[in-house]
């Protein structure tokens, strides 16, 4: 099975989950920033899982990214913006005939998600659902994660797994 684990990520939260999870489905699974998930990565993928951060509620907007970059707000540490964001991947990504899961990470409490409309991006492009959408929780908008979500990851992973047999 070619599995493949996308992610945005701009304080590493994201990317932690996006490894834990691909450890959970097992070895030879690839993870990569949007920046080298290109359409020749893709090619052949039997299982794709997506990720991003939620902000500003949802799954994030160019708007957004060019508002962390020009108004830098209270953070301790830069966002990383090196890479496009799950969105603006999504449009360009080529259709495809695999089965897909998405997840984000967000703060606990009413404050939105990203993982159905990253799904349904992938449900557009022909992948598969072969999970609910899920989120992992950060302590504050830039974490860190809190206690017990990277082996949650690892759990949905090893479940990915199971469900394709």
């Amino acid at each position: 099975m070619k599995a493949l684990v996308v992610y945005e990520s701009h304080w590493g939260n994201t990317a932690a989950v996006a490894h834990a999870i691909a450890e959970g489905i097992g070895t030879g699974v690839r993870v990569m920033s949007t920046a080298e998930a290109n359409a020749a990565e893709l090619e052949g993928t039997d299982l794709l899982v997506v990720g991003a951060p939620v902000i500003g509620f949802r799954l994030p907007t160019e708007q957004a990214l060019e508002d962390m970059r020009t108004k830098p707000g209270k953070e301790k540490n830069p966002p990383d913006l090196s890479h496009p964001p799950v969105r603006s991947w999504l449009e360009s990504l080529p259709p495809g005939a695999g089965r897909a899961a998405a997840f984000d990470t967000r703060v606990r409490g009413p404050f939105g998600s990203a993982a159905p409309t990253i799904l349904k991006g992938l449900s557009g492009a022909g992948y598969r659902a072969v999970a609910k959408p899920i989120g992992f929780t950060v302590k504050g908008s830039q974490g860190p994660l809190r206690d017990g979500e990277l082996e949650r990851a690892r759990r949905w992973g090893a479940e990915l797994a199971r469900t394709l047999g």
